[in-house]
């Protein structure tokens, strides 16, 4: 029986490898934005500081993790037999969550997914054994750590209000000192500024990190912490003189080692609050197998209460968690493609947005406006005015740069020390602050004190951290329920669910690294498309959209094939991939519709006649994506209900329509590829002639089919829901040639112009 239990802690630490690697392509999100999302420096740069920051965060990372052993659970109620189910079911559900949320390109929060996969086995556990036992399930309040739950739980539910409000203030006292023109108060405050931040990064990662170390009892530590506001006085006069120096006389941007120190400071606090996430629960298992192997006593029988106690962790352990870690951090393409929601929701620009617009955030940004009108009011004018001043930013409505940063240094700055503070107080205090929460909750803030929220994108932006905060309650409910599930199996399957969920953990990664290449293939082909889109000129603004467009209109008729293919099938799985080509085809679409601004500012005032152009291009390729979106939606709605295909009659015109419409789309994307554009004004005049002529031909021989659809009714052969459908596909393939037929007329009207010219 013993050696099932050494090779259930060989399990564990096997997870515990995986879920560092799993955890960190999360978690990267958290300390790399603020330095990304600015371009503080070079890539390899702040990954360099960010290693270094995670392997001393590593090390000073031992008092957190009695969060695993006592935190949420009471250990002196379990038997070792017992305890072992609950680390395993927590390591099983953390892999397949974890994994899960990198695969979809979303920051979930660790911290938060541990503590609720500890409290699902546990109860899970527990209730196994009252059961097993005949015990009252009134007594389960003796097996869980409610209280201490209750305050972690209530931890990280504050974390957001409170990292979110002091982002807010910290930034706006930043802004309102700095202002966007910061190269002009930089000579005068950034001294100063730098100072300050590297007094309290040097005072909370470094004194507080200590003060729950191994290294605790040094007595340079202890001098230390009986000298606190000395140290941070001496500090801050020594930084800001360094500073001034570094600023004046060797002519550095110190706002940029700031931002590289607080990528430090919040790897470092990151790697000392979060590393119990990761290997906390390995650990613990194998210190009840070091307790349990010496007692000699059986599995079933030994109790854990030792595990009440405190126990030190190994400082090798921890070094090779902090390795793994890095080496993760230089590797993992998930790590790389997890920012984008963070930096997207906190850029300065307004431009496409990622998310819509809901009830809820359109109702607070309305209160927003209110209170910010109300406080206007009772503001004296000489100080609104002034407070506008510093406010202003004069780069908001300048030229569009595709490579700017998304935020300035200063913001940047901002965002890693205010989260760098908060998260190293959680954990001088051993509360498992999620840094998930706090990291992009500052950023948040700091974004709206910032005004980056403006009336063109606040609705879009609230709605986005709405998602995402919506999204961490998710997680907490699935990580729970999973982890009950998961040591429920475990508690009556034994060795075979044991085997089982290898198995699956396998599987589930496996099929997470296919869909993450699928993934990663489509994002760098949006890159190549922004990169055409950056080397846009009047010269080649033509053949650049022509790629794009071709692509996009091939699309159309993978659409009216797959959707006429599915329907005649009856098959929902082929109409639901028609209806998620035409919803991709209508994503491209919008996005290229909400770059018109950014490309209209790339092309210089003279190119006015390509900008026209590149409007009615765009234009008539949104209009074609929703009527093909329509259609496929349509027809896999109706499948969808289990209604009757069309009759016999109806199918044969729905034939001739489909080919109708086709052969239109056919006959575009032919002129389009060819060259037969680049021809002269005469011969373009000729050729827009040809294809309104063959466009009206089509119109009206699908207009017959309307007749002959309404007759139909009238002699009652169809019914409402089919003849309804019937029309509405007919109306939308009208639509597909009219305004396909805009394609052409742009590209002519086009080169006409230019041949006229």
């Amino acid at each position: 029986m013993e050696e099932i239990y050494y090779i259930i802690i060989i399990i564990l630490f096997v997870l515990a490898i995986t879920d560092l690697f799993v955890g960190v392509s999360n978690d990267a999100v958290n300390f790399l934005v603020p330095a990304l999302g600015a371009k503080a420096s070079k890539f390899w740069v702040i990954l360099s500081v960010a290693s270094l920051g995670v392997l001393i965060g590593a090390i000073f990372s031992n008092g957190m993790m009695e969060v695993a052993r006592k935190g949420i659970f009471n250990p002196d109620k379990f038997v070792f037999s017992e305890i072992i189910l609950i680390f395993l079911a927590v390591m099983f559900t953390d892999i397949i969550l974890l994994d899960a949320f990198n695969t979809l390109g979303f920051p979930t929060s660790t911290t938060v997914s541990l503590v609720f996969e500890l409290l699902g086995a546990a109860v899970a556990v527990s209730i196994y054994k009252l059961s097993k036992n005949n015990i009252p399930l009134s007594h389960l309040s003796e097996y869980i750590n409610s209280s201490k739950t209750l305050v972690i739980i209530s931890g990280i539910l504050l974390s957001i209000v409170v990292a979110f409000t002091v982002g807010a203030i910290v930034q706006w006292i930043a802004r309102i000192i700095f202002t966007f023109e910061y190269e002009k108060t930089y000579k005068y405050f950034g001294s100063l500024w730098a100072g300050f931040a590297f007094t309290v990064i040097v005072f909370f990662m470094f004194i507080k990190g200590f003060k729950n170390s191994t290294f605790h009892d040094a007595p340079f530590v202890q001098w230390v912490l009986h000298n606190q506001l000395s140290v941070l006085i001496i500090g801050f006069l020594v930084f800001s003189v360094f500073f001034e120096i570094l600023k004046s006389i060797f002519k550095i941007n110190i706002l940029r080692i700031v931002v590289l120190a607080g990528t430090f400071a919040l790897a470092m606090a990151f790697a000392g609050n979060d590393l119990v996430n990761f290997i906390g629960v390995p650990l613990a298992g194998y210190k009840s197998y070091v307790y349990w192997h010496s007692s000699g006593l059986p599995a079933d029988s030994f109790s854990m209460g030792q595990l009440s106690g405190k126990v030190d962790v190994n400082p090798i352990f921890l070094f090779i968690a902090g390795i793994i870690m890095i080496i993760t951090l230089w590797t993992s393409k998930k790590a790389r493609s997890v920012t984008e929601t963070s930096i997207n929701l906190a850029r300065q620009d307004a431009g496409y947005e990622r998310f819509g617009s809901t009830y809820i955030s359109r109702a607070l940004v309305r209160a927003f406006i209110n209170v910010s009108n109300f406080v206007k009011k009772i503001t004296p004018s000489s100080v609104s005015q002034w407070i506008e001043k510093r406010f202003f930013n004069p780069y908001k409505k300048g030229k569009y740069d595709p490579n700017a940063a998304s935020f300035d240094l200063i913001r940047a700055s901002v965002n890693l020390v205010v989260a760098s503070i908060l998260i190293a107080i959680a954990t001088s205090y051993k509360l498992p602050l999620s840094t998930t929460y706090v990291t992009f909750m500052v950023a948040m803030g700091s974004s709206l004190a910032d005004r980056a929220w403006g009336r063109e994108s606040a609705v879009y932006r609230v709605t986005g951290v709405i998602s995402v905060i919506s999204g961490w309650f998710l997680t907490a409910l699935v990580a729970f329920i999973v982890a009950f599930t998961v040591a429920i199996i475990l508690a009556y399957g034994s060795t075979i669910a044991i085997g089982m969920f290898i198995v699956i953990d396998i599987l589930i990664f496996i099929r997470s690294r296919k869909i993450h290449r699928e993934r990663m293939k489509k994002e760098e082909e949006e890159k190549q498309k922004i990169i055409r889109k950056q080397q846009m000129t009047k010269e080649n603004i033509f053949e650049r959209i022509r790629h794009d467009l071709y692509s996009e209109i091939e699309k159309v008729a993978r659409i009216i094939e797959t959707t006429y293919e599915g329907f005649t099938k009856a098959d929902r799985k082929i109409l639901k991939r028609a209806s998620s080509i035409a919803h991709n085809l209508k994503q491209n679409s919008k996005n290229l519709k909400s770059d018109i601004y950014n490309i209209i500012q790339i092309l210089k005032p003279d190119y006015l006649l390509s900008g026209q152009f590149y409007v009615q291009v765009i234009d008539a390729l949104r209009e074609v994506a929703n009527a093909a979106t329509f259609l496929a939606d349509r027809m896999y709605e109706h499948i969808d209900n289990n209604h009757e295909i069309f009759s016999k009659e109806q199918m044969d015109d729905f034939a001739k329509m489909k080919d109708i419409t086709l052969s239109y789309v056919d006959k575009v994307l032919k002129v389009m590829k060819s060259s037969s554009l680049e021809k002269t004004y005469d011969e373009l005049k000729k050729l827009k002639n040809s294809m309104s002529i063959l466009k009206t031909s089509l119109l009206r021989e699908l207009e017959s089919y309307k007749t002959m659809e309404l007759q139909r009714i009238q002699n009652y052969e169809v019914d409402t829901v089919n003849s309804t459908l019937f029309l509405n596909t007919l109306e939308e393939m009208k639509n597909i040639i009219m305004f396909s037929s805009r394609f052409i007329k742009a590209f002519i009207r086009f080169y006409s112009s230019k041949n006229k010219i």
